[in-house]
């Protein structure tokens, strides 16, 4: 994927991944149960063909539920498990509060150290 690619074209508000470059990407639309599952694949896809520190940009998201908790939470997983380092900027309010319920706000502000 080329640096101004997307995983997919994203409407009016469907979420996609998009490369920004240099290990940078932006999360934009609906991340909500509907969406979960596809963003899941592409992302991990787009996240294995860069090497270094990922950094997830979600100033663009619209709208978020628990499925887009669970999916920060499963990449910081894929993370850690491949010895990457991964951090979340700009994370929605609506989000943060989900993750303070869940008792995980530490854990996406924090994000996945390198082992």
């Amino acid at each position: 994927m080329s640096g101004t690619g997307t995983a997919r074209a994203a409407g009016a508000n469907e979420a996609a991944v998009k490369d920004a470059g240099a290990g940078r990407f932006l999360l934009s639309g609906a991340l909500t149960m509907a969406s979960a599952p596809r963003l899941r694949g592409e992302g991990l896809q787009a996240f294995a063909a860069h090497g270094g520190e990922l950094e997830i940009d979600l100033s663009a998201v619209a709208r978020v539920d628990s499925a887009s908790l669970a999916l920060l939470i499963d990449w910081l997983a894929w993370a850690r498990a491949a010895g990457r380092t991964m951090r979340f900027t700009a994370l929605p309010a609506a989000m943060l509060a989900l993750a303070r319920l869940s008792d995980v706000e530490a854990l996406l502000l924090g994000g996945a150290a390198a082992s």
